[in-house]
């Protein structure tokens, strides 16, 4: 249950992303839905194998290439979906800063709900 509302809390904050930034589109709520199941299966799979290859570039910069990496990841799922779509990297780089601070009040918020129980 906790998985199901985490993914639909995703898919409406990548449309909350779209809603206050403009280098983000997403057409319907069903392509967030995509976009949020494309972004987590990205962070999973690629992102570690990424971070692990850019170990001493991130190390050099002090964690900063990390947002390099989640800007990526965005871009990346903008680019493989018709219906989400970012323009550019800079665009990309905004839109997974605003996504992944909009991602911590999700799974704080799911934490506390869930511990509750």
């Amino acid at each position: 249950m906790k998985l199901v509302l985490k993914w639909l809390l995703s898919a409406a904050a990548l449309l909350a992303v779209a809603h206050l930034y403009s280098g983000v589109q997403v057409q319907t709520f069903t392509s967030a839905m995509l976009a949020a199941l494309v972004i987590g299966l990205l962070n999973t799979i690629v992102r570690p194998i990424l971070v692990l290859l850019t170990l001493p570039v991130t190390l050099v910069t002090l964690g900063l290439f990390l947002f390099v990496i989640n800007a990526l990841m965005f871009w990346s799922a903008g680019g493989l979906l018709p219906g989400f779509h970012v323009n550019g990297f800079g665009a990309a780089l905004l839109g997974s800063l605003i996504y992944s601070v909009l991602g911590i009040v999700i799974d704080s918020a799911l934490q506390r709900l869930f511990s509750k129980s």
